[in-house]
């Protein structure tokens, strides 16, 4: 299976960029940096597709298994290098569950499949971060 993305320059520093299923969004950087801020920062959207894909295992795996949950986040942490090209080579990603009745050890075995067995962009990141998982119950 492929992915087909087309990103589309539309002017200065904004691109555009459309994913398989039709949906866009903005790409710009800050205007320190020469941009207009009219969208999201690369790097930062690397990080916003590892907590996508990880939550989407673990939503999933949460009504499979019948969790309660009123509320659900992910915060990903992660260091860039000083040196050009930067890039990522540590993060944090911390999962936040929070409810009356939270089921730790099946909230806990979610995290674990989605980290260790099914989210591909995790898979990735292994190849040039370190990665740091950490879960948080936050029982009401």
């Amino acid at each position: 299976m492929t992915n087909h993305v087309t990103t589309t320059w539309l002017g200065g520093t904004t691109f555009e960029s459309t994913n398989p299923s039709g949906h866009t969004i903005k790409i710009d950087t800050s205007p320190e940096h020469g941009g207009s801020n009219e969208g999201l920062r690369p790097k930062a959207l690397m990080l916003t597709s590892l907590a996508g894909c990880s939550g989407l295992d673990v939503a999933s795996l949460m009504k499979k298994m019948k969790l309660e949950v009123e509320e659900f986040k992910i915060e990903t942490i992660a260091n860039l290098t000083d040196e050009h090209p930067k890039y990522y080579d540590s993060a944090v990603i911390e999962y936040h569950f929070t409810g009356p009745n939270l089921k730790e050890d099946k909230l806990k075995k979610a995290v674990d499949l989605s980290v260790e067995k099914y989210c591909g962009v995790m898979e990735m990141f292994r190849k040039f971060a370190k990665l740091d998982i950490k879960i948080f119950y936050h029982n009401k």
